[in-house]
């Protein structure tokens, strides 16, 4: 790659890896379904008006968006109200791991030795992670977002299967079909929804600007037309940085500490993610890549 699409690239990553402590600011004004409900709402009301979806593509999508809309990210925001940052970005990694998995399951997908050390590496520095005093009560939202992480690889394969769509279509649709389940979703398990309206400030608004301007449109726009370019070879190892990118905003901008374990269990993950996306990169999801 070109200097500057390496910069591209990293770009990108950072994008996404700051993404980790700006939720975190818009969960302190808004309940977790309802923010990702308006943060939908916004990359509906930007995306879907230029991009169309084939007709046969519909109902995939619709899945898609019960496995996103309904599942991963209440999981994910949820779980991410209770837990640093930092721990959250390393966290996440996980849905690597578990795509690798269900590839091999779904697609018959041979795991391979080496893949099988780097999953059990991944997983381990996860338990590693887990295991820390610090998290104390905040485990079950470690545990929400492996549950998240999951879900995503689910739906890393479900976007496979719906096959060659342009990916702003993909994430615009999904938007819209998945705003009213998370809005049912947030009325019968939330409160506070009006209040949190009438009394947010320029910085919740500004963090869902972020997540859906910046995270879903600018990033990805940035990120596509190097998917286009290069081998997936070539850009797959640049989305080892963003738990990089979301450990240091993470301690940088929240003050998030960094423990040895945190540290192990890091380098852990990472070493095992990139194991597995060095032997099968197609494992992870090129069109709906970042898991926030």
């Amino acid at each position: 790659m070109s200097v500057p699409h390496i910069l591209q690239a990293l770009l990108v990553m950072a994008l996404w890896g700051l993404n980790f402590v700006v939720a975190k600011w818009a969960l302190h004004e808004f309940p977790p379904l309802f923010l990702m409900f308006l943060r939908f709402a916004l990359v509906a009301a930007l995306i879907v008006p230029f991009f169309r979806i084939p007709r046969d593509k519909l109902a995939k999508v619709a899945l898609l968006s019960v496995t996103l809309g309904t599942v991963h990210f209440p999981l994910m925001f949820t779980g991410l109200q209770g837990i640093d940052a930092a721990t959250a970005s390393l966290a996440v990694q996980a849905q690597v791991p578990f795509s690798s998995l269900l590839a091999a399951l779904v697609f018959k997908d041979k795991l391979g030795w080496r893949r099988g050390i780097g999953m059990a590496a991944a997983f381990a520095g996860v338990a590693v992670i887990a295991g820390e005093p610090r998290l104390g009560n905040a485990l079950p939202s470690l545990l929400m977002l492996l549950a998240a992480s999951l879900a995503f690889a689910v739906a890393s394969v479900q976007m496979k299967l719906i096959g060659a769509v342009n990916g702003f279509a993909v994430n615009g649709w999904m938007a819209l079909m998945a705003m009213p389940q998370l809005l049912l979703l947030s009325l019968l398990l939330e409160h506070g929804q009006i209040d949190a309206l009438v009394h947010s400030t320029w910085v919740g608004w500004a963090s869902i600007a972020y997540m859906a301007v910046g995270v879903t449109i600018a990033a990805y726009g940035l990120w596509y037309p190097l998917l286009n370019r290069y081998d997936v070879n070539q850009t797959m190892p640049y989305l080892l940085t963003v738990p990089v990118f979301g450990v240091a905003c993470g301690v940088a901008l929240m003050g998030d500490p960094v423990t040895l374990s945190l540290a192990i269990g890091g380098l852990l993950t990472i070493g095992g993610v990139a194991v597995i996306v060095k032997r099968r990169p197609r494992t992870v999801s090129e069109t709906v890549t970042n898991p926030t």
